[in-house]
């Protein structure tokens, strides 16, 4: 099929700008033909304001209608065949079957919350009824629900070229809510995107929905920013920096009407080994946590980053076998050069302290002219990581620190020391469980999702997933942006006091005739009333 190299404008292409881009392959470290169109400040007024103008039309459909759209769109996804594969391995540098399964998880997550719209229970429909006779004040009839926001700025991600960009969970989320989505592609993979919102805009229109209800931009820096300050914008979805996540955040809070911004920024996932775990598997967990390390060329936001350990006989076996199994990684394509040279240089600034051991990197040599990441571990003192805050800091790519610790309390205090997170892990026997307890309580506090026995690389969407955490993990640890709940941040509470019948949401109505479950009088139940 041909690629659409201008803006989604609405229904509309458009690329009136003079201001073009190619794409970039990490693989042979060369251009991609085609040029892609930035957005002109018109075409950009025009999407937003046809966002707007969708935004009554589309809220108000049946929720019947917006589930139908979410299938299409997996729907014509999975329509794109190798077409869509094949280019997002040539930008992304991702082998095809991670590619294969992240196109499986994009269309799975879209079908999720067409199913949550179905069943409906997500609006949080709650009725008090009236008691007119209650003394010595009447009581009014107050009925509440969740509604939509209005439109929402999705930034696309580079390290999930689809789970977590144009038809990501923030797509997803947003238009299960009903709200319209404007995504500012990412440059890393523009040819992934234009097919992506080629599927989005064919299922709009064989579902009938308005246009506006989703636009697709090619954004300079500036139009980047001014996309999150347009009054049009009601809310703001971003996987990626901490730098560039606090820009945006920083640009909604500070707008005549802040809006609220849930960016996944930073987080090194700190995975503790507790003494006795380490005896009775030592190699397992040497070979599953190398796995872990270099999933994804580390380039997963949950990579464990930050390994906690007791400095004793039974570690220093461990770190031997986990040497042993490292050496064997092997070096691969990071997602574009941006991402490389920065963990090149976080690589580098760990090896020029004195107080940092070397504790394996992989035999083989990485090709600098590939982009490729070199697989090391490192290790330091508890004492000596906690004098240096730097330490703490996230190494984007398959780079994991192990902090050596005096004892358990040592180990409760530097998790202490850490700051927010995504994820927080622990192994541990039987045995160990008499000193857990206070390690749980601190990373109950720490983090977003706590792992027993795993590792936290591989996010499963499903309805109880939090993937999210207190900052700087995300600028908003009260959402997450994986799994059914993430609809709740596109939403606002919505109450009618004393309203007539007729003007009421179906979903408050006395026949409730959605037949979804409500709080009413404080008893939940699908009953009328």
């Amino acid at each position: 099929m041909d690629m659409i190299t201008d803006n989604y404008v609405g229904f509309s292409t458009s690329a009136k700008g003079n201001s073009s881009f190619q794409a970039f392959s990490p693989l042979n470290n060369q251009n991609i033909p085609g040029d892609f169109t930035r957005a002109t400040a018109e075409e950009f007024e025009t999407a937003l304001t046809l966002a707007q103008k969708a935004f009554p039309v589309y809220s108000a459909l049946p929720v019947e209608d917006r589930a139908k759209f979410l299938d299409a769109i997996a729907d014509e996804i999975m329509n794109l065949g190798d077409t869509l594969l094949e280019r997002c391995v040539l930008e992304s540098g991702l082998p095809l079957g991670r590619i294969t399964g992240e196109r499986g998880r994009t269309c799975g997550q879209l079908k999720l919350f067409a199913q949550v719209l179905r069943e409906g229970s997500w609006v949080d429909a709650r009725i008090d009824k009236a008691q007119p006779d209650r003394q010595p004040i009447p009581k009014s009839d107050i009925r509440r629900m969740l509604v939509p926001i209005g439109p929402v700025a999705v930034y696309g991600a580079s390290n999930f070229p689809l789970a977590f960009s144009t038809a990501g969970g923030d797509t997803a989320s947003a238009l299960a809510s009903g709200c319209p989505v404007i995504v500012k592609s990412h440059s890393s993979h523009p040819g992934t995107n234009a097919l992506v919102t080629t599927a989005i805009i064919t299922a709009a229109k064989k579902t009938g929905m308005p246009d506006g209800v989703f636009s697709s931009l090619y954004l300079d820096h500036e139009h980047a920013i001014k996309l999150v300050e347009h009054p049009a914008i009601k809310a703001v979805g971003f996987t990626g920096s901490q730098s560039i996540g606090m820009t945006l955040f920083n640009a909604a809070v500070n707008r005549p009407e802040p809006i609220p911004v849930y960016a996944e920024m930073s987080s090194i996932n700190p995975v503790v080994l507790m003494e006795n775990i380490l005896k009775s598997k030592k190699d397992t967990i040497a070979t599953a946590l190398t796995g872990s390390v270099n999933l994804g060329v580390g380039q997963f936001c949950t990579n464990p980053g930050l390994i906690l350990l007791e400095d004793n006989e039974t570690s220093k076996n461990f770190l031997s076998a986990f040497a042993e199994e490292f050496k064997k990684s092997v070096p691969a394509t990071m997602l574009n050069k941006s991402i490389h040279k920065a963990c090149i240089s976080g690589v580098k600034e760990l090896f020029e302290k004195d107080n940092v051991s070397l504790v394996a990197t992989a035999d083989l040599s990485a090709n600098q002219e590939k982009t490729e990441a070199q697989p090391v571990a490192f290790s330091i003192s508890a004492d000596d990581f906690m004098k240096d805050k730097s330490l703490s800091e996230e190494v984007f790519g398959p780079v994991t620190l192990f902090v050596l610790c005096k004892g358990i309390s040592q180990i409760v205090e530097v998790l202490e020391s850490l700051q927010g997170q995504l994820t927080a892990t622990i192994h541990a026997e039987k045995e160990d469980e008499r000193n857990l307890q206070p390690i749980v309580n601190v990373i109950s506090q720490k983090a977003g999702r706590l792992i027993y026995g795993g590792y936290p690389t591989g996010v499963e969407v499903c309805h109880s997933m939090v993937h999210g955490g207190p900052f700087p993990a995300t600028s908003n640890a009260n959402s997450t942006s994986v799994g059914t709940a993430a609809i709740l941040r596109f939403v606002r509470p919505l109450a009618y006091q004393d309203f007539p019948e007729a003007f009421l949401p179906e979903a408050l109505k006395n026949s409730n005739p959605l037949g979804i479950m409500r709080l009413v009088d404080g008893v939940l139940t699908r009953d009328k009333i």
